[in-house]
């Protein structure tokens, strides 16, 4: 198989994932241009090779054995942000919270809730990641999706927009996203990102290799409008360690690996976890961690 320039063979991926553990990609390659992200998706396609993408990494759990595919990262152009009047077009591989910042600069309003999702844009417009009310699609004007075919511009309604999910096939990516925000005093919005941003850190782990929420909130009648991180705190899961994956102390919705956990560690504790909360309460938590990979899941279904 010839692959086209800039494409690596065995490419290791735990480093780029947050909580570092997982194997290497088949191919791996980076995109700064929609030109190029089509190209790569075609000859993908073409070659019969299934196509993963790596953002920030912050919620993403990579197979021990790594993906028998190719992997693509987002940058250059297609990690850029433009201001554009009251709009901001950001590259699918911009970070969430760099936007943020930046419109705050710009006195725009909208996004706030971006500085709390550690992740790209096109991570976010893929999994609808909301944080501490924002709402993503109320200032989503438009997204370019690439595929094997070339660019398909879409608006939000085409989306699918449910609880954490999208309508995004595999096989396609996206490049672009335009998000319609409203004008403020910069120092007001500034002031908002301060708060945000010091919500986050009380509330959970940094510094550590981790990853963000590992299980959705449920919307289960049993749950009783509880968080799936006090739902594990009552099943007694603060802590608990299984290998070198363990339950935040500050967060039961987090995992961490604290020293060199593999993928199936952290499945194990996921597992352990969705057990007791069942247990507990009778409510079956939805993993919200994004896997790459032939990820040995059976543990978790059940």
């Amino acid at each position: 198989m010839t692959a086209p320039p800039g494409v690596e063979r065995d490419f290791p991926l735990a480093r780029l994932t947050t909580i570092r553990t997982g194997g290497p990609a088949d191919w791996f390659a980076t995109a700064g241009d929609p030109g190029r992200l089509v190209s790569l998706l075609a000859w993908a396609r073409d070659e019969g090779l299934p196509v993963g993408v790596v953002g920030s990494g912050s919620n993403l759990l990579v197979a021990d054995d790594g993906f028998r595919g190719l992997v693509l990262k987002l940058d250059v152009g297609l990690a850029a942000m433009e201001p554009d009047g009251q709009r901001l077009v950001c590259g699918g591989g911009a970070r969430f919270p760099q936007a943020a910042a930046l419109a705050a600069r710009l006195g725009l309003t909208g996004i706030e809730f971006g500085v709390s999702i550690p992740g790209t844009i096109g991570g976010a417009v893929k999994m609808n990641a909301n944080a501490y009310g924002g709402d993503l699609a109320r200032v989503l004007e438009w997204v370019e999706v690439a595929g094997a075919e070339g660019l398909d511009r879409r608006e939000p309604g085409e989306l699918g927009f449910e609880y954490r999910r999208s309508n995004l096939a595999g096989g396609e990516v996206v490049a672009r996203a335009s998000f319609a925000l409203d004008p403020a005093d910069p120092a007001d919005v500034k002031r908002t990102l301060a708060h945000l941003r010091a919500q986050r850190k009380e509330a959970q782990p940094s510094g550590i290799k981790t990853f963000g929420s590992t299980f959705k909130n449920p919307d289960d009648p049993r749950a009783g409008g509880e968080t799936a991180g006090r739902l594990l705190d009552a099943a007694g899961c603060r802590g608990l360690l299984v290998g070198a994956a363990r339950f935040s102390e500050k967060h039961a919705n987090f995992v961490e690996n604290t020293g060199d956990a593999t993928t199936a560690d952290v499945i194990a504790l996921m597992s352990e976890g969705r057990s007791r909360v069942r247990e507990h309460c009778g409510v079956e938590l939805e993993p919200e961690v994004q896997l790459l990979g032939d990820v040995d899941t059976e543990a978790l279904c059940g």
